[in-house]
């Protein structure tokens, strides 16, 4: 398949989680703790697909997007949150996600969705 996912979010247990969710589906992942270092990944190569959390301690989401829109103005984007603030959601797309999951997320549709969104990339 050759496509790489970002997962960035500060909860071990949830990197954890999608790192071998997606792998088992035949994605590479790649993961990251905070807004830097998911920086530091766009910089050196870009993912086929970000999952980025929107409360992180130190940058948020809103922040990292809109860093990742300077650097990667088409990068795909889904945010997930554990808060349902619609005004957040609201400016992320804005910034142009193509997704949002609210946690705790449905783990077989956050599957098929990112599933969807990658089979999109590489028939585009």
């Amino acid at each position: 398949m050759d496509q790489t996912i970002l997962i960035v979010d500060d909860q071990f247990g949830i990197r954890a989680l999608l790192s071998e969710l997606f792998n088992t589906e035949g994605y590479t992942t790649l993961s990251a703790a905070n807004g830097v270092e998911a920086l530091q990944i766009i910089a050196q190569q870009v993912p086929d697909l970000v999952l980025l959390d929107m409360k992180i301690p130190g940058m948020d989401g809103l922040e990292i997007l809109q860093r990742i829109r300077e650097v990667q103005p088409d990068q795909k984007v889904v945010m997930m949150t554990a808060y349902g603030e619609l005004n957040m959601i609201d400016k992320a797309v804005e910034l142009g996600i193509i997704g949002h999951f609210i946690k705790p997320f449905d783990i077989e549709e956050l599957r098929n969705s990112v599933n969807s969104w990658l089979s999109m990339t590489t028939t585009a």
